[in-house]
């Protein structure tokens, strides 16, 4: 392809709207464009790259007996409220009502209706197991769509479910997804690791995430280092050991002032005590109104878990009217002794013999606080984060923490869907019993912008040989010099001959606007035909190591091939 025929509408200036660096550099070298928050036109070389994570997506579902289907993107939202997600996605689901008033959703994910398809086509045991897959366009309308491609509102997506007789059949298949998702990010050139995961809105009895080891990823991976031992887990799922330790010895309630001292920082400098003698009192809404989490002052509550052990559907930090109409204080100054609402205390806190809490007044703090005797402990949970330092719950070493962006995931799903959509089927003996499912999603527009975030440079993004637009740029320096014109042409050919993908750089401009264009855009070898033209030799350069040779001109496809493999 001649770039002069090419829509690749590069930009010398990073937009200020781009906050991460896919989202920049997607932008900046005509990858994409925004049409509104959270939504972007993919343009060419996007596409391109869309097709090749799609194309190897593709065959290894298929490998593993997967079979493609396509199901609506609009779903009535009465399989919805069979399920009881309709309340549960809450205000990230798209929801809309047709000319009739009737209600529907744009699909974040497909379980409702891939189980009700199967529950009214599958009948014996003879037909399954059972792997159904699509990949198409998926919908959540995010509160905050940010980092471009990363956390939008509009995505592509894979998603596959499978059907069982039961769990032994269903581990078998979620095995084989497992290790098919860790192929296909090999395959596409991506540093990854499997963790252990919450299965949020989805539901199920156990999960994995993937993720794209990055700097700039929102998730914090936690894993052991002793690599017999294996532990790995999103921040949300993860455990720590937990070595009961009693801080302090018991003593009389004491009152305090404590004047403007909010954080743990001001309050534990100002009395000199340690921020694990420190417990932090903070309210929560729910639907069932507010709820208090006790955690240690050098601790974050990990609100998924909390979330998971109150059973509720909608959990945020209150605000500071509803924290003063509560306790009587401002924010800052809340604690248990004499609070009047349910309270989730951490295990951490338990034992804690000489605690320092707020004392629900102005400027005032509690000293020798002990729960049990000041306060009731009746509700005992682990919600704390577990962070790098904290003992392995399978080994003891001390985890280690490393940030990703998730781009798969997969669930075991069991019954959930299977019970209440109706999918049964009927047994050798002619038993009617619910299917055992699996579901399993990739986010292939997720993973362009994540391998990005992984292969980047000062100059622009440096692609994986496997999901690059093009293999390799060829362009002569001079677009007056015939000479170079024609041999930048006829290796251009070659090259393209040899089964692989150019572009060639025709266009009128300075070479250094090429050779720029050429780094931004990520094309894994640039060719370039220049001064030593003449002598039969050009210059084959590799993106991603820098490395430079001069070859004969019957030895670039060669050396272009050579370096794609490195």
């Amino acid at each position: 392809m001649r770039v002069s025929e090419l829509l690749i509408p590069t930009l010398r200036e990073v937009p200020a709207e781009a906050e991460v660096v896919s989202h920049q550099l997607l932008l900046r070298a005509g990858f994409i464009r925004k049409v509104a928050a959270g939504v972007y036109t993919f343009l060419p070389l996007a596409q391109r790259v869309l097709l090749k994570i799609v194309a190897i997506i593709r065959e290894e579902m298929n490998r593993e007996g997967g079979q493609e289907i396509m199901m609506p993107i609009v779903q009535p939202a009465e399989l919805w409220l069979r399920s009881g997600r309709w309340d549960v996605y809450g205000p990230e689901l798209f929801r809309l009502n047709d000319r009739h008033d009737r209600a529907f959703c744009l699909s974040p994910t497909h379980e409702e209706m891939v189980t009700a398809l199967v529950a009214g086509e599958v009948r014996s045991y003879k037909q399954l197991p059972l792997l159904l897959y699509q990949i198409q366009n998926k919908y959540r309308d995010e509160r905050r769509p940010r980092f471009g491609l990363l956390r939008g509102r509009e995505f592509i997506m894979k998603d596959l479910y499978s059907f069982h007789r039961d769990e032994r059949e269903l581990d078998i298949t979620y095995r084989a997804m497992y290790n098919a998702y860790a192929r296909i990010f090999t395959r596409m050139g991506l540093g990854f690791r499997a963790v252990e995961a919450d299965t949020g809105a989805i539901g199920g009895s156990a999960s994995h995430e993937f993720m794209v080891l990055a700097d700039s990823g929102e998730a914090v991976v936690v894993y052991c280092p002793d690599e017999a031992c294996g532990y790995a887990a999103n921040e949300e799922k993860a455990d720590s050991l937990f070595a009961p330790e009693s801080r302090g010895h018991e003593g009389r309630l004491e009152l305090v002032a404590t004047p403007g001292m909010r954080t743990v920082d001001e309050v534990t400098g100002f009395l000199g005590v340690s921020a694990n003698q420190l417990i932090k009192t903070l309210l929560y809404r729910t639907e069932r109104g507010l709820v208090a989490a006790l955690i240690r002052g050098d601790r974050e509550v990990n609100e998924v878990k909390l979330q998971n052990h109150l059973g509720v559907l909608n959990l945020e930090l209150a605000g500071a009217e509803a924290v003063e109409a509560v306790t009587g204080s401002p924010v800052g100054f809340s604690g248990p002794v004499g609070l009047s609402v349910p309270m989730v205390v951490d295990r951490e806190v338990e034992v804690i013999k000489a605690g320092v809490t707020g004392a629900n007044k102005a400027d005032a703090h509690y000293l020798n606080v002990c729960p049990g005797r000041d306060f009731p402990v009746e509700d005992v949970a682990d919600i704390r984060l577990a962070a790098a330092g904290d003992p392995c719950p399978r080994c003891g070493q001390p985890l280690q923490s490393v940030r990703g962006i998730e781009v798969g995931q997969v669930f075991k799903l069991g019954e959930k869907y299977s019970r209440v959509m109706e999918a049964f089927y009927l047994d050798e003996q002619g038993a009617k019993l619910p299917m055992v499912m699996g579901t399993y999603g990739i986010g292939v527009s997720r993973s362009m912008a994540a391998a990005v975030e992984q292969n980047h440079d000062a100059e622009g993004i440096i692609w994986p040989p496997s999901i690059a637009p093009y293999h390799a740029a060829v362009l002569p320096v001079n677009n007056q010099d015939a000479e170079q014109v024609a041999a930048a042409r006829r290796v251009y050919e070659a090259i393209t001959a040899a089964g692989l993908e150019a572009v060639l750089d025709d266009r009128p401009e300075r070479p250094g606007v090429k050779f720029k264009d050429a780094d931004l855009i990520g094309y894994p070898v640039r060719v370039t035909a220049g001064r030593h033209t003449a002598e039969g030799l050009l210059e084959v350069r590799c993106r991603k190591t820098g490395e430079s040779l001069l070859v004969n001109e019957d030895e670039v496809v060669a050396a272009v091939k050579r370096l794609i493999k490195k």
